[in-house]
């Protein structure tokens, strides 16, 4: 709820510069377009155009069409405009335009009207309310909780939304909203937060009154809100207070609601009671206030719990200690869960609910260095200050301690005065208190009675207005009275999927990797960088003389933990050996949230730096002049290669690489996709030409000398320097192994070529094969040793089952890719292929049936390579790094895939 008490100002700093300097203007951010300015940037990317102002100094200058903005990025000058200049520079234009539509409510006051406006609503949220709130969250979260089911898969944005509007309809209306009035305010709130953004942009307010779109949808949702509202402040509420015959107005506790608070109130002003619009006008602020942010936060706060397991297990403690099963919340007790405090701080900190806020400067001041003229509009994104990585180290990583011990972590006093998700100074947000009760009482509720698994592929996503909400987000129920509570470092598995009867499945063969289906995450002819393999499995290592790094020895109270849990039994291969169609789903899958072992003891003391987007950015822009450099393309070919943003995919399934690993990783990539984008011309379809490009590429694996005196091709060059440089510094028996993966992915180019050339199409069982050997997965992983410094421990090599944890990681991410990429292969003749196509073909079945087969194989991988990570790390502890790594290559192969422009934007068979 951007809704508790006005906090003490602190000393305010000068508003003046300091005696010698003189006042400058702000630096005017590149990228202007004519006529327009920066505002498609701004609507087409909020957050990561008003993420990368910081750069160009502490307050920068946009355009906005004719007009001109001050973008404020620095969090000490942030604080500053909202506490010292708070008078001078009172809101602005977006707040004017709900100003426009809903009166002079406290949202939209300024000067001596807010203050008063404000002590009179003041009372409604007193720590002598908080109690009776408390009461009334816990039981509308219980009775909506309660009419769930086990196994349902729910819309966790719907259910939050309804949640979070039932809590303030019934904490400080005392009513409850018909169930057609509750559609309609959700269905209007969205276009009434579109027009308030696009309205505030408007280069002249006139443009408002124009009968565009836009501006009707929003005058529509005006209305919807309005009604709703007025059926909250006007009924006769049908709680418990007026069935008991309370007056109108008090609750069953005998306190005024918040409308009877405001109807018995004076303006001071004029000594008159306030105006029913004036009852309305607060009503409004507290219903969009009150309702999306805390449902947006709740989205968010269940996303992160929900791929974090162990922060969940940690959270539930708390709960059991500190608020038993059956306890009514009280104040003292959640002042008591600071665990729980510090996870929904993290989870505000991350996703803020406010893309950006603006003020304005009603006289000339200075900020910092700067000289702001009066009249300037001035914003801020709390988003961009709390995922400053000079504040926050790894910033886009979720981590609950960062606020525990009053949040003295690394970015110190600095990183605590940016952290404003309520605001600062006299306009802070009145219902804080209220907020950050609300959150905690609605998780503790919901985790006590189910256990949510995400619905693979349906992570929440940023969509961003004025407020960045969370969509998409589905979760699978299941009740968590009566089963063992979750343990730390295990898995948990979700339901089966139900299956349909159909003809579409993919066969499996044997034992190991060869069972389930295998695919290359495919580009053009259908691989995909960060996907290779054998259907074999990959041979022992010779035993490594030893480690640079060592594998954390597990706690006794983990290994405790692990006795008590029953583990989950992985189903062999070799019994899934069917790929039944399940019912069509939307959504692409997404891999099983991480379990990672806590830190090692043993372990470096210091361990890697996180490493900054600057990094990303900077190896991208190297990897450019290296393929230039090359040969490998031309000026006039970088423009369509960069949009495949492949340094993103080898940031997400790489989060540690650094320096030259990061540039070995990106190179390689790079060079895979433009190798495999030439069989997409004739060497696909001409046996001759792709054995020319193909067999000196197999003959530097052999350790062929380069001819003497003779220009070598672009591609061998430089694959000619990738190879030593992933093979100096690593044993014989790691190149051995990475030799042997990169062969059996070159050689599926000469494999596909002869069956375009002789018009032939692979049986099933040959295009599981050739999709795990046509991807670069394997090779990647064993890259993973190269990044990590040192190799895999002998022994985990050996391993029968990490050679199908490998399979299966192969086959997961490039199934994954065939999903998004059948449309595009289809149209360039490489449906053969595609696995999701040659299912479709062999098996006779519709499409969105074989994609249906495929998402659940890749369920079924998912969760027995959860099981197959659990076994192998409690007998190689040492190798826990590596098990970790396959997953991250997965989840940036999602990451990558599902966002990627390689395939035009279109959806492929999601």
């Amino acid at each position: 709820m951007i809704l508790m008490n006005e906090t003490h100002r602190p000393p305010a700093p000068p508003r003046t510069s300091p005696p010698g300097t003189r006042p400058v203007v702000p630096p005017l951010a590149p990228g202007a377009l004519p006529g327009l300015g920066h505002a498609p940037a701004l609507l087409r990317d909020p957050l990561g155009f008003l993420g990368s102002l910081a750069r160009y100094g502490d307050v920068v200058r946009i355009r906005l069409g004719p007009r001109t903005v001050c973008v404020v990025t620095d969090a000490g000058l942030v604080h500053t405009l909202l506490v010292a200049l708070a008078h001078d520079c009172p809101r602005g234009a977006v707040q004017d335009t709900l100003k426009t539509a809903f009166g002079d409510g406290l949202l939209m006051s300024e000067g001596r009207a807010h203050r008063d406006r404000r002590r009179m609503i003041q009372p409604a949220f007193g720590p002598d309310r908080m109690g009776e709130y408390l009461a009334v969250m816990h039981q509308v979260t219980e009775e909506r909780a309660g009419r769930w089911r086990p196994g349902q898969v729910l819309d966790v944005a719907k259910e939050m939304n309804h949640l979070a509007l039932e809590i303030v309809t019934r904490a400080l209306f005392d009513a409850r909203l018909s169930e057609d009035a509750t559609l309609a305010f959700h269905r209007a709130l969205p276009d009434m937060v579109k027009g308030q953004i696009v309205q505030s942009l408007y280069p002249h307010p006139a443009l408002a009154r124009l009968p565009l779109p836009v501006n009707r949808r929003f005058e529509a949702a005006v209305r919807v809100l309005n009604q709703v509202v007025d059926q909250a402040i006007g009924q006769v509420p049908d709680t418990a207070a007026g069935r008991a015959g309370c007056p109108v107005g008090l609750t069953a506790g005998g306190r005024q609601t918040l409308p009877a608070l405001l109807r018995a109130a004076t303006d001071p002003a004029t000594g008159r009671p306030l105006t029913e619009a004036d009852v309305r006008s607060e009503a409004i602020t507290m219903f969009g206030a009150g309702t999306e942010t805390v449902s947006t936060t709740l989205t968010w706060l269940i996303d992160e719990l929900v791929r974090h397991p162990r922060v969940e297990a940690r959270v539930l403690a708390e709960l059991d200690e500190h608020l038993p099963a059956g306890t009514a919340p009280t104040p003292e007790a959640l002042a008591r869960l600071r665990y729980t405090r510090a996870v929904t701080q993290e989870v505000v900190r991350l996703h803020a609910p406010n893309a950006f806020l603006m003020r304005t400067a009603r006289v000339p001041v200075e900020l910092g260095p700067y000289r702001i003229p009066a009249g300037t509009e001035l914003l801020y994104s709390l988003t961009a200050l709390h995922r400053d990585p000079a504040l926050y180290p790894e910033p886009l990583a979720f981590r609950p301690g960062r606020h525990e011990d009053g949040g003295t972590g690394p970015g110190g006093p600095a990183a605590r005065q940016a952290f404003v998700p309520f605001g600062a100074g006299k306009h802070k947000c009145i219902g804080e208190a209220f907020a950050w009760a609300e959150l905690t009482v609605a998780a503790a509720a919901i985790l006590r009675r189910w256990r949510p698994t995400a619905v693979t592929g349906s992570r929440a996503r940023e969509v961003v207005w004025t407020t960045v909400q969370a969509q998409g987000l589905r979760v699978r129920l299941a009740p968590r009275g009566g089963a063992a509570p979750h343990t730390p470092g295990t898995h948990r598995t979700p339901p089966a999927r139900e299956k349909t009867p159909g003809r579409c499945h993919l066969p499996g063969k044997g034992k190991g990797p060869r069972a389930g289906a295998g695919a290359g995450a495919g580009t053009g002819t259908g691989r995909r960088p960060g996907g290779s393999g054998a259907d074999r499995p990959a041979p022992a290592a010779d035993p490594v003389a030893g480690t640079r790094r060592t594998a954390p020895a597990r706690t006794a109270s983990a290994r405790t933990a692990s006795a008590r849990t029953t583990p989950v039994r992985s189903t062999p291969t070799a019994t899934a050996s069917v790929l039944t169609v399940a019912t069509p789903a939307t959504t692409v899958p997404r891999p099983a949230p991480p379990v990672r072992p806590g830190p090692s003891p043993t372990a470096a003391a210091t361990p890697p730096a996180p490493r900054t987007p600057g990094e990303l950015r900077a190896a991208a822009a190297r990897h450019t002049g290296w393929t230039l450099a090359h040969g490998l393309l031309t000026p006039p070919d970088l423009r369509r290669y960069q949009t495949y943003a492949l340094p993103e995919l080898i940031g997400h399934s790489y989060p540690r690489a650094r320096g030259a690993e990061l540039d070995l990783l990106v190179d390689v990539l790079g060079w895979f996709t433009i190798l495999d984008d030439r069989f997409d011309g004739p060497p696909g379809r001409r046996p001759a030409e792709a054995r020319a490009i193909v067999g000196p590429l197999l003959g530097v694996l052999e350790g062929g000398p380069a001819p003497a005196g003779l220009p070598q091709p672009p591609l061998l060059g430089a694959w000619r320097e990738l190879w030593r440089r992933q093979a100096a510094p690593m044993s014989p028996a790691w190149r051995d192994r990475a030799a042997a993966e990169w062969r059996a992915c070159l050689e599926t180019f000469l494999a596909e070529t002869a069956h375009r050339a002789a018009r032939t199409v692979p049986d099933l069982a040959e295009t599981v094969r050739l999709r795990r050997h046509a991807s670069c997965l394997y090779p990647f992983m064993g890259i993973l040793e190269r990044v990590h410094g040192a190799e895999a421990p002998a022994g985990l090599l050996a391993e029968p089952e990490l050679h199908r944890l490998r399979a299966n990681t192969a086959d997961i991410a490039t199934l994954i890719n065939d999903l998004y990429s059948a449309d595009r292969e289809e149209r360039q003749n490489s449906a053969a292929f595609n696995t999701v196509l040659t299912l479709q073909r062999v098996r006779g079945c519709t499409r969105s049936r074989a994609a249906a087969a495929v998402r659940a194989r890749i369920d079924r991988l998912t969760t027995e390579s959860e099981n197959l990570r659990r076994r192998l790390l409690r007998r190689h502890p040492a190798g826990h790094w590596y098990l970790d790594g396959t997953r991250e290559l997965v989840e940036g192969v999602y990451a990558w895939t599902s966002t990627s422009r390689r395939y035009g934007g279109e959806g492929g068979s999601r």
